[in-house]
């Protein structure tokens, strides 16, 4: 096998189990192979940017593996509608409040989040880097956290922290793959792949990976370019303010 044979097969390594039940873009399937591949502990997750939670990485799990967990929504009227679907679960906390890095701790304290949990999913469109940095008392087992795929690898960009961000639907937003990946080794994570549409990177915390049997790749070798977009291309481009760290 040729270096680059190699190189694709391993951004592929995720993509079999790729199953769309309730999530977007296939994270259902992934997120239960790795479960499966590790086992669970608290069967404990959190979510963040979950809209009315009927389309998000948590839902498969709280509406048929029976997980606990807090899904935390910013827009008052996905708010509403997410408190309808999910009120009668009493093992599901349902949080209103827009996120920041300054306030996702004291969040994560008063919904009482224990200090190791299954399953952190952050997709807010926006500050991603920033909160999940914001989180290192936190040791989730498995991190699903967007990327910004309109910066391939090795580009490393970080938007701007602006505690009032709000994304206007152009390719500013979030971080490039390879931030978040020197962001992951900072915090004891590996990169294990991205999904095939180029939205979501999978981290499993480092003392788990053997665990896994899964390969932990370099951001070029689990790179998806954007299969979203107008185009299927991406979002609309938009420059900076850009931190490149």
């Amino acid at each position: 096998m040729t270096q680059k044979q190699e190189g694709v097969n391993l951004r592929e390594q995720l993509h079999s189990y790729e199953k769309k039940i309730m999530s977007q873009n296939g994270e259902d399937g992934i997120i239960e192979e790795l479960f499966s591949r590790i086992g669970t502990t608290n069967q404990f997750f959190v979510e963040f940017g979950v809209q009315d939670g009927l389309e998000c990485n948590s839902a498969y799990l709280a509406l048929f593996k029976n997980w606990s967990g807090l899904m935390i929504e910013g827009n008052l009227n996905h708010y509403k509608n997410l408190y309808s679907n999910f009120a009668n679960r009493a093992t599901v906390k349902i949080v209103h409040q827009f996120i920041t890095k300054e306030n996702i701790v004291s969040i994560f304290k008063r919904m009482h989040v224990p200090i190791e949990f299954d399953l952190l999913s952050i997709d807010i469109d926006g500050n991603d880097y920033w909160v999940w940095r914001a989180l290192s008392e936190y040791n989730p087992r498995i991190v699903v956290i967007e990327y910004n795929a309109s910066f391939p690898p090795p580009q490393k960009m970080v938007i701007k922290y602006n505690p009032n961000f709000m994304w206007d639907g152009t390719s500013y937003y979030g971080a490039s793959l390879t931030s978040l990946s020197e962001l992951g080794k900072e915090l004891g994570y590996s990169l294990i792949g991205t999904d095939s549409r180029g939205v979501n990177a999978f981290f499993i915390r480092n003392d788990l990976v053997n665990a896994s049997r899964f390969k932990e790749l370099t951001p070029e070798q689990a790179y998806h370019p954007p299969a979203y977009g107008p185009y299927n291309g991406g979002h609309p481009w938009r420059d900076g303010p850009y931190l490149e760290i």
